[in-house]
């Protein structure tokens, strides 16, 4: 009987150090903060989802790591209708605990605000100034926030402003952002997106950094085809070593916006094209200064791997409707591409302006 009692009272005290261990680290867990790469992103929490739904989804996304704590605590305190829906930016490290209190306070409502690769800051600044909650009077408003190079001097020390850095992407911000504070965010972002490696490849390609996203920022304004971004790539990089001028449209339209004449319709003028400008890349040789577009990765990387070709000029393929180009080694093939081209758009339209005002600008010379 008492060697049944000893064993009972083993049994008792192990369960209860069992017990109590288990409340230990469930303490520690609700407590201890972690840390998770979602920090910079929001995590939407849909309507209609119940608590287990809830921290699945996070646990998910990493912000937490066990779920059944939490579950535990939430029906432990009858919490479970307090969580509210919306759209989350967890900071990290963060506790469970920490989560649920964001859970029950809620978060403001979010803004999305979307930068297209190939845009410029004029076209970046439009859109900012369309967004009410960043309070611009105008589109002027908000270029100057895009002239503080200081948030990107570290990594191109002779930048003037943020062209070319502010990457394309969705952003989601609350209310209360800043336009300085929107920028700001469109630079981290580049940088999160910018490779180590990438620094070494351009190097290996005699370029910098500034440079490769110069670069990119052509393939991004002339090429609207992933596969076909490498070739016209080869071509800039063609034209670079035989001393050519690089004879893009797209320079061209930068330097007219610069100036403040660009007409915004879609045509080169013999005005732009005779324009005294280092953007210009009809009358000067070698890059322009700098970026002339946000590029998305896909240029960046074309940038940094072209193709092998002795390509040197490209000219839009009239039977496509995809942005497509057909590729030349010499002046005579060009030529003969560009007044394909001519002959398509005077079918197209018989009252095109006269090719000896217009210049199309879906072609390099």
């Amino acid at each position: 009987m008492k060697r049944r009692g000893k064993i009972i009272s083993s049994l008792l005290l192990l369960f209860i150090l069992a017990v109590g261990a288990l409340f230990f680290w469930t303490y520690r867990e609700l407590h201890t903060q972690i840390t998770h790469e979602r920090a910079e992103t929001y995590i939407e929490i849909p309507r209609g989802l119940s608590p287990s739904q809830i921290i699945n989804r996070l646990a998910s996304e990493g912000v937490i790591r066990h779920e059944w704590p939490l579950l535990a605590y939430i029906k432990w305190k009858g919490v479970g209708s307090r969580l509210k829906a919306g759209e989350y930016r967890f900071p990290s490290p963060i506790s469970p605990l920490e989560v649920l209190k964001k859970l029950e306070e809620g978060e403001q409502s979010l803004n999305r605000f979307t930068v297209i690769e190939g845009w410029s800051r004029w076209e970046i600044a439009a859109a900012m100034a369309r967004v009410p909650e960043l309070k611009l009077e105008s589109p002027d408003a908000a270029l100057p926030f895009m002239d503080d190079a200081s948030l990107i001097s570290d990594f191109d020390t002779v930048a003037t402003n943020l062209e070319g850095y502010l990457f394309p992407d969705t952003y989601n911000f609350p209310p209360d952002s800043t336009p300085a504070s929107v920028v700001a965010v469109m630079v981290k972002r580049f940088r999160q997106q910018w490779k180590p490696e990438w620094t070494e490849k351009a190097r290996a390609l005699s370029m910098t950094p500034r440079q490769i996203v110069t670069i990119a920022s052509i393939i991004e304004t002339e090429s609207k085809l992933k596969d076909e971004r490498p070739v016209v790539a080869s071509v800039i990089y063609n034209r670079l070593k035989k001393g050519m001028p690089l004879g893009v449209d797209s320079t061209v339209i930068y330097a007219a916006k610069l100036a403040g004449k660009w007409k915004n319709d879609g045509k080169v003028y013999k005005s732009d094209l005779e324009r005294d400008s280092p953007y210009n890349t009809r009358l000067h040789t070698g890059l322009p200064p700098g970026p002339i577009a946000s590029p998305g990765l896909n240029s960046i990387e074309a940038a940094l791997n072209p193709a092998s070709t002795d390509y040197l000029y490209y000219v839009r393929e009239p039977s496509r409707n995809d942005g497509a180009h057909n590729f030349y080694s010499n002046d005579a093939d060009f030529q003969r591409g560009v007044q394909a081209l001519r002959d398509w758009e005077r079918t197209r339209d018989a009252q095109t302006t006269s090719n000896s005002n217009v210049i199309s600008s879906n072609s390099n010379q």
